[in-house]
């Protein structure tokens, strides 16, 4: 990895080993000064003032910043892959807001991800599409006044999610855009799109202005960079040369002990 990009670690993929709230002091144990996670708690779009407190606590005492957090997104080990289109369930996206910028606010997070839901029965596309633009000009406008950004991902799997591209992505980051909320990007996971068939080198060309975070894994596998066949030092450094300095997140399933998952990565590269 010849570049000079910034690297976080996913604290909700990686260190499952440990209860969530230890994995931040891993996390620094491994060297890295940055981490990401997903919504901390699957089943409640507005945990309790005390758990909000402890996670924060957590943060603070391991020494690491958050530079991303999604918001609430349903059970993403289960049937969800985020909830803001849905009919029936915008609601919990919705609130969840005021706690994540809440979170953020104390933390210093920068970048929240919105999953965008998978299609569903009960509403048709172009509904559960401007449903799911509003809620994101409303994320958008809640996370401003922190300074935070909103973000938008494509997602490989079998589940019936629209957003499966980059152009997929980013259609939705424009819309978004149009409708006011200015602070939206492009979350740029090089895994989702390379297992989805997307032509990433031309999404990287295409699409680097907007692209406002960044995940690796390789593939086949989901593990550590260097397990799959995937030229992830080639896309990091075409996102480089085309203007990308922000944060490259490990967003990925160790193919052995979590101790040895990031021997890739020198450590002196580690922290920014």
């Amino acid at each position: 990895m010849s570049h000079q990009l910034r690297y976080a670690v996913n604290c909700s993929i990686l260190f499952t080993e440990l209860p969530l709230l230890e994995r931040p002091a891993a996390a620094r144990r491994a060297v890295f000064d940055a981490v990401e996670f997903w919504w901390p708690w699957p089943e409640q779009p507005v945990p309790a003032d005390r758990e909000v407190d402890a996670f924060v606590s957590a943060v603070r005492d391991a020494g690491v910043q958050v530079v991303g957090l999604n918001f609430f997104a349903g059970d993403l080990a289960g049937p969800d892959l985020g909830v803001l289109s849905l009919p029936k369930r915008s609601g919990e996206f919705r609130d969840s807001l005021a706690v994540a910028a809440d979170i953020g606010e104390r933390l210093g997070v920068g970048a929240f991800n919105a999953l965008y839901g998978n299609r569903v029965e009960d509403a048709s596309p172009q509904e559960q599409d401007e449903l799911a633009t509003q809620n994101l000009v409303d994320a958008a406008a809640t996370v401003a006044r922190i300074g935070a950004t909103v973000l938008v991902e494509p997602v490989s799997g079998p589940k019936p999610y629209p957003l499966r591209t980059a152009a997929d992505a980013v259609a939705v980051v424009d819309r978004v855009r149009a409708a006011g909320g200015a602070n939206v990007a492009f979350l740029c996971d090089l895994y989702h799109l390379a297992v989805n068939g997307d032509d990433v080198d031309a999404a990287i060309a295409a699409y680097t202005s907007n692209v406002g975070h960044v995940q690796i894994a390789d593939a086949p596998g989901r593990n550590e960079p260097g397990t799959g066949e995937l030229p992830l030092d080639r896309w990091l450094s075409g996102l480089e040369r085309a203007g990308y300095s922000g944060w490259v997140a490990c967003e990925y399933k160790p193919s052995g002990a979590s101790a040895d998952a990031f021997d890739w990565l020198p450590r002196e590269r580690r922290s920014a």
